[in-house]
């Protein structure tokens, strides 16, 4: 009862909600929704397979799993070895050894060799380019892959290879015409016709051959020596040819003289010189060079000997006249 005399009611009725207490306990799971429910059947129900194929895995490796793990990485770092230290073919040419090895113990050793077609080369450069050794066997021997390495030699423009069982092998090759001496950097090396490098001169008596001196002389050897060979009387008594920053020639003969071509029109040039050679003897004067690069005139240098005695007959010509004035 307050204080006018009126009696006090709660303000909410017993039997309401909100006069009840919530609970947290199982009540509160209850409320939740029914896809939750589902949710967590189905994570049950999967981590539960999960572990049983967890277990079926354990059970399938086998007991030494370890020793062949073990194994496995010895034969990795083995092989990493192999690859990085470039051991790779030191090893392929072990196992193939031994395997020439058993071919020739049950006779397919190569008896009979026959090689022709080879003038600058011997028969051991032959077998060294083709990669056949005193245990090289005729049953392992690659008659495509031999003929490819035989063809790859720069003397060798053709070749082919031919086994006859159980000992005989036959190879025959045609080499390519040694055309020119190439000299560049101070070295001299045989070049063919259309420029290929040889090899070096060595000992090889090939000094009668045209020379050919400098930066790209060697792939245009050829279409030089050709115009040469139009002029015996110029190309008889040439020692070199010298190609000039890869435009023109220079020619060196044997008594010194040098002969300064022009760029272009060199058959022109030539015609000239022939003709000059013929009326004048140029080519034999006292000259140390013939400058012909401009098309209108003709420059000689004299050497220093006729240059000395050019010098004297001038002042004794002058002497002379000064005497008849």
């Amino acid at each position: 009862m307050d204080d006018r005399g009126r009696l006090a009611q709660p303000l909410k009725r017993p039997g309401s909600a909100a006069a009840k207490p919530r609970r947290a306990g199982r009540r509160a799971v209850a409320e939740r929704p029914a896809w939750w429910q589902a949710a967590v059947d189905v994570a049950a129900r999967l981590g539960r397979k999960i572990e049983n194929q967890a277990i079926r895995l354990v059970r399938w490796v086998p007991r030494r799993a370890g020793a062949i793990a073990s194994a496995a990485l010895v034969l990795a770092s083995l092989g990493y070895g192999v690859y990085k230290g470039e051991h790779g073919a030191a090893i392929t040419g072990y196992l193939g050894d031994l395997r020439d090895d058993a071919a020739n113990a049950a006779g397919f050793r190569i008896a009979g060799l026959s090689i022709t077609g080879n003038t600058q080369l011997s028969e051991a450069d032959v077998l060294a380019a083709a990669g056949i050794t005193a245990r090289t066997s005729l049953l392992f021997l690659d008659v495509e892959a031999t003929r490819r390495k035989l063809e790859a030699t720069p003397w060798i423009a053709q070749a082919s290879v031919r086994k006859f069982y159980p000992g005989s092998l036959t190879i025959a090759i045609e080499e390519r015409r040694a055309f020119a001496l190439w000299q560049k950097d101070g070295k001299l090396s045989i070049i063919a016709e259309d420029g290929t490098v040889l090899g070096p001169l060595g000992e090889r008596r090939l000094t009668t051959l045209p020379l050919v001196v400098g930066p790209g002389a060697g792939a245009r050897a050829r279409e030089f020596v050709a115009i040469l060979d139009r002029y015996p009387a110029i190309r008889d008594q040439l020692r070199a040819s010298v190609l000039v920053a890869e435009r023109r020639w220079n020619l060196k003969l044997k008594n010194g003289l040098d002969i300064r071509l022009p760029e272009t029109e060199i058959e022109r040039a030539l015609d000239n010189l022939v003709a000059l050679d013929r009326e004048k003897k140029i080519l034999s004067r006292d000259l140390t060079a013939i400058d012909m690069r401009l098309p209108d005139r003709l420059t000689v240098r004299l050497s220093d000997e006729a240059a000395a005695a050019r010098e004297q007959a001038l002042k004794e010509k002058k002497k002379r006249k000064g005497g008849d004035a």
